[in-house]
């Protein structure tokens, strides 16, 4: 099996969030531990998340699967990380250079914008209240990804109705 890395985003993923079923269901997956999640810093971040990358692809690279924040934390790791993975589902990669930003989530701007050394895969929302979907849509093709528009899905997140989350599964399935 191939391990799964999951990044959740800003404060975290909740027990009733896709990320935490998946955690609970898929075997070889494994939550990455940020150092604060609610005041996240993307240097704190990064280190972590290669941490992780690297313990867990001592045998198989592994896969990531980040939300919101953890999208970016990915994007940033891979600006400046060798270390191999098999890929990444991005899930509604959060815009932290948009008007409105929190404060908090402003150390993640500016947002890498560069072909992803890895084959990647990004989910969006027609309707996702934290980025558009044309900015969505613009990482994408600048990240070199595949790209999926769920139609009005929200932040693709609990409060939006994605709990178990079986169509985020079948895309993970087909960047396996």
């Amino acid at each position: 099996m191939r391990p799964i890395l999951l990044i959740p985003g800003y404060q975290g993923s909740g027990p009733g969030h896709w990320q935490s079923f998946w955690e609970s269901n898929l075997h070889d997956a494994k939550r990455v531990e940020m150092p604060n999640w609610d005041f996240p810093h993307r240097a704190d971040w990064v280190e972590a998340l290669d941490s992780a990358i690297r313990e867990a692809g001592q045998f198989t690279p592994p896969l990531l699967v980040a939300h919101s924040l953890g999208c970016l934390a990915v994007v940033h790791w891979a600006r400046f990380n060798l270390h191999p993975i098999q890929g990444a589902l991005l899930v509604a990669p959060v815009d932290v250079e948009r008007a409105g930003t929190l404060a908090v989530l402003e150390d993640f701007a500016p947002i890498p914008l560069f072909g992803l050394p890895f084959p990647s895969h990004v989910v969006a929302s027609s309707n996702d209240p934290y980025t558009s979907l044309e900015r969505s849509r613009a990482f994408a093709e600048a990240w070199n990804s595949r790209f999926t528009d769920l139609g009005p899905c929200g932040h693709i997140n609990t409060a939006s109705g994605h709990g178990e989350w079986p169509r985020g599964e079948a895309l993970l399935k087909d960047l396996m």
